[in-house]
């Protein structure tokens, strides 16, 4: 068995993310060993595999009666329904502003490691009972996409794999 760990981490202190971060917004960032670039990783992290993209439905679901955006904003550069907004060879941030909160993810590869980092600022009462619903599943998400980036990247088969999360 091949034995895949993501671990929780620190934003990285060149991420360009930093200047967006201010002292009530949410920010976590997880790690995994893989060897890759980020927009690579992120393409992985952005195909969801079918139980987040039920997620991702019921999500729609409930949210469109509140004028919420599911697809993101219209862009020439996209990833899943997250607009690129950067991009360096070492790191990609994607994400956009809706009327409940600001969110940009970060996916940065250095040194044989992918991290991905989610960067939140809520606007109002909305934006803070939304972000704390779907912490739960973000965590899972964030944490099944690392794993899923390392076992592409370092080719290893699903079935002999053991998540250590």
């Amino acid at each position: 068995m091949t034995l895949i760990k993501v671990r929780s981490s620190t934003l990285p202190p060149n991420s360009a993310l930093w200047p967006r971060i201010g002292p009530k917004d949410f920010l976590d960032c997880f790690e995994v060993r893989a060897e890759t670039t980020p927009r690579v990783a992120a393409e992985i992290i952005t195909d969801f595999p079918r139980w987040a993209k039920g997620l991702l439905l019921i999500r729609k679901i409930l949210v469109t009666p509140f004028g919420l955006s599911h697809d993101g904003p219209q862009a020439v550069d996209k990833l899943g329904p997250f607009p690129v907004g950067s991009e360096t060879d070492q790191e990609l941030i994607a994400g956009f502003n809706d009327k409940h909160l600001d969110f940009r993810v970060s996916v940065i590869a250095k040194d044989g490691r992918v991290s991905l980092a989610t960067w939140v600022h809520v606007h109002n009462v909305g934006g803070c009972l939304y972000l704390n619903a779907i912490m739960p599943f973000h965590v899972l998400i964030a944490r099944d996409a690392l794993r899923r980036v390392a076992m592409a990247t370092q080719k290893i088969d699903p079935r002999k794999t053991t998540a250590w999360t």
